[in-house]
């Protein structure tokens, strides 16, 4: 395999994993991103340990779905987060108060 065959693959996969949340992306109430991934869940909790410069940060999710093209299975019932980075918890707006040519 050479190099434009393994660009190929990836670019194939990532396009597919795009597909896939399009497709799923309306099922979840919250988009999570890390440093290392990003998320989508239907219940989060952000807790912050410590009061130093650099706390820890955790997040546990619920009912998640993980973007990452090397994953067999990318739901996930629940997962724990943690992190001395920025985390980004945004709530999804709900499908009716979407436009309905935007879903």
């Amino acid at each position: 395999m050479n190099t434009d065959d393994l660009e190929d693959f990836e670019a194939e996969r990532e396009y597919k994993l795009a597909q896939e949340y399009q497709d799923v992306v309306g099922m979840f109430k919250f988009a999570v991103e890390t440093e290392r991934r990003f998320y989508l869940a239907n219940a989060v909790t952000v807790t912050v340990k410590g009061d130093s410069a650099r706390p820890l940060i955790e997040v546990e999710m619920t009912d998640a779905w993980v973007w990452d093209m090397y994953r067999k299975t990318r739901f996930i019932p629940s997962v724990k987060v943690l992190s001395f980075k920025d985390v980004n918890v945004e709530e999804l707006p709900s499908e009716d108060i979407l436009p309905p040519d935007s879903i």
